[in-house]
């Protein structure tokens, strides 16, 4: 399943779809070397400072998102659990606006119906970054846009779901928790749901600086999940910037 990625086709999607950021980045050092010899000598310093540390953490962020996307084994699947699954078949992947993993589910489970969910909103759900990466790329075939507090599936008629690199987008926390119940109420009762995110943490806070606040902490996950009637079964590190929350319903037996 690694072999349907291209090389270094994750750090060139991020370069892509936030551009004018790295656009930015890449202006201000030249911008400055073309006014230093104009600029007092402790300005000139300061500047020079500032230059450097946006090069600096530019490269480190790009050189972490190519270790996670291009070099780690997230898009292989090959981490999760092999035991432990739903009698119930069915398989739902839910994504927000862009979809890369429909297609590598499909073949991690070959025998199983595969729902694609799309519950992007640009009236809510606002970054930039999903606009251009829809553009750029097709939706999976078959893909269901809906919105996020209806997902159009009877109750407890799914065994596994799968939310990657999704649900941080859902910046309010109530539509979070309703969307999440609304997740609850689809899987079966021994169901699984696998949440993959980055974290507003520590290491996150070295390779991504600001950018990490576009992350939810494990905090507020653990508050989203116990309000929705999830708990956690396994709790995965994909590197040390990727967390996976393997989940089951409140009082399920595993």
């Amino acid at each position: 399943m690694a072999q349907m990625r291209k090389p270094f086709q994750g750090v060139l999607q991020i370069v892509r779809f936030n551009w004018p950021l790295y656009a930015l980045a890449a202006l201000i050092p030249v911008l400055y070397m073309f006014i230093a010899d104009a600029l007092s000598s402790e300005m000139s310093v300061v500047l020079g400072v500032v230059s450097i540390g946006i090069l600096a953490t530019t490269v480190l962020s790009l050189l972490v998102s190519y270790w996670i996307y291009d070099l780690s084994e997230l898009y292989t699947l090959q981490w999760l659990p092999e035991k432990g699954w739903s009698r119930t078949p069915g398989v739902i992947n839910v994504h927000a606006g862009f979809d890369e993993t429909s297609e590598i589910i499909h073949l991690k489970f070959p025998t199983e119906p595969l729902s694609v969910i799309d519950f992007y909103d640009p009236t809510r759900h606002t970054e930039k970054s999903i606009e251009r990466a829809r553009c750029a790329y097709p939706p999976y075939p078959g893909t269901i846009c809906c919105t996020t507090s209806s997902l159009p599936f009877a109750n407890e008629s799914l065994g596994k779901g799968l939310l990657l690199f999704a649900a941080h987008e859902i910046r309010n926390n109530e539509e979070r928790c309703v969307f999440f119940r609304e997740i609850n109420r689809i899987i079966a009762t021994d169901g699984t749901l696998v949440v993959t995110e980055h974290l507003r943490d520590g290491a996150n806070f070295i390779a991504y600086t600001i950018g990490f606040f576009h992350f939810l902490s494990r905090k507020t996950w653990l508050q989203t999940f116990k309000s929705s009637g999830w708990r956690i079964e396994q709790e995965l590190k994909i590197t040390p910037f990727v967390t996976t929350f393997i989940l089951k319903k409140h009082g399920s037996s595993s």
